[in-house]
Order: C-alpha cells, then sequence, then structure tokens
C-alpha cells in the first residue's frame, strides 16, 4: 500500500525533516483551501489526501518523542 510505505519514509526521516514536510504539508493545505474558495481547485479528495498526511506526520513526530 502506498500509505505504508509513506509511513515507513516517515519514520526513517529525523525530527528535523519531520517538521520541514509537516510545514510544507501545511502550506500545501493553505494553498488548495485557497484555491477552493476561489473555484480553482480541480480535484477536491487532495484536501483530505494532504489533511492525513498531516496527522501522519504529527503522529510519527510524536512516537519519536516518546522515544527519546
Amino acid at each position: 500500500m502506498k500509505t505504508n510505505k509513506y509511513v515507513e519514509e516517515l519514520q526513517a526521516k529525523t525530527a528535523a525533516a519531520l517538521s520541514e514536510e509537516l510545514v510544507a504539508a501545511k502550506k500545501e493545505l493553505f494553498n488548495l483551501r485557497f484555491q477552493n474558495a476561489t473555484n480553482q481547485l480541480d480535484n477536491t479528495a487532495r484536501i483530505k489526501e494532504v489533511r492525513r498526511n498531516i496527522a501522519r506526520i504529527q503522529t510519527v513526530i510524536t512516537q519519536k518523542k516518546k522515544e527519546a
């Protein structure tokens, strides 16, 4: 599955790289929401996908903090 590979990739990254990816995902979500509000967004399912990716990143960050 795609999500399992994505989570494995996230777990292999450092905490700094994870926070950078989290910031990038939040920016992407903001841009998608903006496009949706102005009726420029074609694929609205992408918003849901990005929201779930943000949650996955935050989960991995929390796991790494508990391990340390």
